[in-house]
């Protein structure tokens, strides 16, 4: 039985890698070995489920059927041996987590260590990426999202909360000028996401008691996907951007960007980690998300009942 779970194993990381170098680079094996374990699999059903050519792999249409239920089968036993080792106060096994780019960086590279140090059984795959994973294709257990809504169909757990910035660097103000209010936002060169909530509308929220939130419509004359690079060319002296704190504190203690707009409250984003039932949670995703709350004064999962 051992033999058929590590066959299915190296079979899933090939699918999920792309190839069979990668694969045994993150099964820490050979490539013979994975590619010796696939085919021995295929041997056992009789069925071919992958295509080889020298440049791809693709499934086969048994290949890709089988690979969906490998993923739960495996993705079961991982959490089954998860579940009776933190009843012995242990966790263990393969956890992935989506967190996003910049704040990834600036935020929870320090606690991944610590994390690793309390818990040397969880084996730990961290995936930078802007974009919104989809937690059940890509095979995660957990997502670290910043914005408005997390998404349906998720559970969120809170884990702080990020300030948006307006700023700009002292060269573009001498040269442009200084909006007094986000509504002169229009008549400057502006820098933008290229995806997302704020990609052509900035929220800011007014220091006025019940005041409605301000929304101004942007056309950003650069786009990004990764906040930092809008940074470089706001520092740069490129124009304006909009961005989460974590992202532009490092430029505005420096003095290479300044702070604008100080009358206006600045719009908040909810940072959360989402993952997608109540129901199975393995200890290992508690454990972390409980963690990450601790380490980012958020909110912990109430106690196992």
């Amino acid at each position: 039985m051992s033999d058929r779970f590590q066959q299915m194993r190296a079979f899933v990381q090939v699918v999920d890698s792309g190839s069979f170098v990668a694969a045994a680079e993150a099964l820490d094996s050979s490539k013979a070995a994975v590619s010796r374990q696939v085919a021995e699999l295929e041997a056992r059903l009789g069925v071919r489920l992958l295509h080889r050519t020298t440049r791809r792999l693709s499934l086969t249409a048994d290949g890709e059927r089988f690979h969906a239920r490998c993923r739960t089968l495996l993705a079961e036993l991982d959490a089954a041996e998860a579940e009776l080792s933190a009843h012995h106060g242990k966790a263990m096994g393969v956890l992935r987590v989506s967190v996003p780019v910049s704040y990834g960086l600036c935020r929870l590279a320090p606690l991944w260590p610590r994390f690793a140090a309390l818990h040397p059984q969880v084996q730990l795959e961290v995936t930078l990426s802007d974009l919104f994973a989809d937690l059940a294709h890509e095979g995660l257990d957990l997502a670290i999202r910043i914005s408005h809504q997390p998404g349906p169909h998720l559970i969120a757990r809170r884990l702080g909360q990020a300030r948006m910035r307006l700023c700009a660097s002292p060269a573009y103000l001498a040269r442009a000028g200084t909006p007094a209010s986000p509504v002169e936002l229009p008549h400057h060169r502006l820098l933008g996401h290229l995806v997302g909530a704020a990609r052509d509308e900035w929220v800011f929220r007014r220091q006025e008691a019940r005041a409605a939130p301000l929304t101004v419509r942007v056309a950003p004359a650069f786009r990004s996907n990764n906040g930092d690079t809008c940074v470089a060319m706001a520092v740069a002296g490129e124009g304006i951007l909009y961005e989460p704190d974590f992202i532009v504190e490092r430029a505005l203690q420096a003095g290479t960007l300044v702070p604008l707009c100080a009358d206006d409250t600045h719009h908040m984003l909810g940072i959360d980690a989402v993952y997608a039932s109540r129901r199975h949670l393995a200890p290992k995703v508690r454990l972390l998300i409980d963690f990450l709350a601790t380490e980012l004064g958020g909110e912990a999962l109430p106690p196992m009942v």
